[in-house]
């Protein structure tokens, strides 16, 4: 990190619970930390000793691959200590509380939670509950914040800025944590954002966020620079409105085709798992202008500068406070 960035920036938060909280500086702050953390990863030795004698908890009442690896290797190669609670074996079977299993964890000695959770708000209530540093890596319906932030981040590699970007959000935006933190994010950043579903998957009010809104996939692919391609989450399709998986995949599915006709070079991206043949081809998950698997690197880096600056907040407030 640049002495320069240091002298002009200061994190300030105990948590990170969604971008909605977060500032433009705040957020510039974490992509610039990210950015000095990727180059870690090309190294022989991935290893720097910043959080050294630090202890990390991952607690996921939700299944999870990348986020959950993500943050276990982000917290490894800054030396902290990582403990992966699995809660269908822990004791929320026997009825515990998330506070309580929070509160039981900060006892414990630990030093960051990172909590993906079914529940909107469930970080929050959780934060509100403990002294120690919670990241929200998922609730609910609500906010996926390191994932807009690792999506941003590789736009930002990609296109040198984020200001003034066309940037596209194509799926089932009604349910999407991803969404939204995207949305808050790339919108204080200056860029342009569209969102693109069948009317049903668009949440009443999300013009209030700064978006604009479609149901042509050709309109929302027409001046897009890049396109983030949402999961279809049938899973949570309690009364069967989702539009069926071929149906859906024929009217805005992310092929080849469609994005030759919108005439223009479109940088896809998908926060995944990908559902290959109904929300993105596979010719396009896998094809030149996917960076799908470039965000999951660089969600290591992300993931990296967001534990790196709460724990320097923590140190900060400790310092403050024997002062």
């Amino acid at each position: 990190m640049s002495k320069q960035t240091k002298k002009k920036q200061k994190w300030v938060h105990k948590d990170l619970l969604g971008l909605e909280y977060l500032s433009h500086d705040d957020i510039i702050l974490l992509l610039d930390t990210a950015d000095s953390f990727r180059e870690i990863l090309d190294r022989t030795i991935k290893k720097v000793p910043a959080l050294r004698g630090k202890t990390v908890v991952n607690l996921f009442y939700e299944p999870s691959t990348r986020t959950r690896v993500s943050f276990e290797i982000a917290a490894k190669r800054l030396s902290a200590d990582v403990i992966n609670i699995a809660t269908e074996t822990s004791s929320v079977r026997k009825g515990e509380t998330l506070n309580d299993t929070g509160r039981n964890i900060e006892a414990l000695k630990a030093d960051v939670i990172i909590v993906r959770h079914n529940c909107s708000g469930a970080a929050t209530m959780l934060a509100r509950n403990v002294n120690i540093s919670v990241v929200n890596a998922g609730d609910g319906w609500h906010e996926h914040p390191t994932q807009g932030l690792l999506d941003i981040f590789t736009l930002r590699k990609k296109f040198g800025r984020i200001e003034g970007l066309n940037v596209t959000i194509v799926g089932d935006i009604a349910h999407s944590r991803v969404a939204r933190s995207n949305i808050w994010g790339l919108t204080k950043l200056g860029a342009r954002v569209m969102v693109c579903a069948p009317d049903i998957l668009i949440p009443p009010g999300i013009e209030d966020m700064g978006v604009s809104v479609t149901n042509d996939i050709d309109e929302a692919l027409v001046n897009a620079d890049a396109v983030n391609v949402l999961r279809m989450q049938f899973e949570r399709d309690e009364k069967a409105v989702f539009p069926k998986q071929l149906e859906y995949f024929k009217k805005f599915g992310i092929t080849e085709e469609r994005l030759k006709k919108a005439g223009r070079d479109i940088t896809v991206m998908h926060p995944g798992p990908i559902n290959r043949g109904i929300e993105i081809s596979s010719k396009v998950a896998d094809g030149v202008n996917s960076v799908i698997l470039e965000q999951v690197t660089n969600g290591i880096a992300v993931r990296m500068a967001v534990l790196f600056w709460l724990s320097q907040a923590r140190e900060n407030n400790k310092n403050e406070t024997i002062g």
